[in-house]
């Protein structure tokens, strides 16, 4: 595999492991971090392919250790999206500036999580269709979008681990479209097949214990820690978005 040592290899399955069980107890976060771990290594026409297939395989063990805490009436909505979303990003070439599109996602983050009601606007499957629409149109160029989805998942989710599963088999969705898109687009990461392997394996190892741990913890402390993290992410965001560290 090129540029990927053996110590490289063992060091990205156990950041495999440990993004996934922060993931799985908090609720967010997770993916982002892989995310930020893999882009200090790999170039991005690597590394957007290589995280959505780690994530699919993921997210499939964790819906499949899960599958009786999904909301099954919001997948087919947001299907729908993920299909149109992921042809669309195929196909269409985003002018937007980085910058901008990261500071539109910040802001919707924290506006979806502050205001109340926000995250449960309209008709639920109206809804979901179009988060998992923008979550996957989105994903092909930056692949991370789980922040975008998890406020809507919220506020649709009765307990804690309704969000987890669920959180699992959207997402298992938006990357299942996005490797479609990948494919459309001729790219290829078989060379890495190896270590995806392995931190998909690392991955559900991390699903299985955490949510051991899911189970003791509090439903009101799961719903602060959430809110805060994906607060902090977003305040990242337009940190990033607004490039203030030039400033200094």
């Amino acid at each position: 595999m090129p540029g990927v040592d053996v110590w490289l290899f063992v060091g990205l399955a156990a950041a495999s492991f440990l993004t996934t069980f922060l993931g799985m107890v908090t609720g967010a976060a997770g993916g982002l971090l892989l995310l930020a771990i893999l882009a200090t290594v790999f170039p991005p026409v690597v590394l957007v392919p290589l995280h959505t297939a780690v994530q699919l395989g993921g997210n499939i063990g964790r819906v499949m250790m899960m599958h009786e805490y999904v909301l099954r009436p919001i997948l087919l909505p947001f299907v729908v999206g993920s299909v149109i979303g992921g042809i669309a990003g195929a196909q269409i070439f985003v002018s937007l500036p980085t910058r901008l599109l990261q500071g539109i996602i910040a802001s919707f983050i924290l506006f979806a999580l502050w205001v109340p009601k926000v995250g449960s606007f309209g008709p639920e499957r109206g809804r979901f269709a179009m988060v998992g629409f923008l979550s996957t149109f989105i994903g092909v160029f930056v692949s991370a979008t789980g922040t975008l989805v998890a406020p809507f998942l919220n506020s649709a989710s009765p307990d804690r681990r309704n969000y987890v599963a669920t959180f699992g088999a959207v997402m298992a969705i938006a990357h299942t479209a996005k490797m479609f898109a990948f494919m459309l687009a001729g790219v290829a990461i078989g060379v890495y097949a190896p270590l995806m392997a392995a931190m998909i394996a690392t991955m559900v190892l991390a699903t299985w214990l955490g949510r051991k741990v899911l189970d003791r913890v509090p439903e009101k402390q799961f719903r602060v820690v959430l809110k805060v993290i994906l607060s902090l992410l977003a305040l990242r965001l337009l940190w990033v978005a607004a490039d203030v560290g030039s400033w200094f």
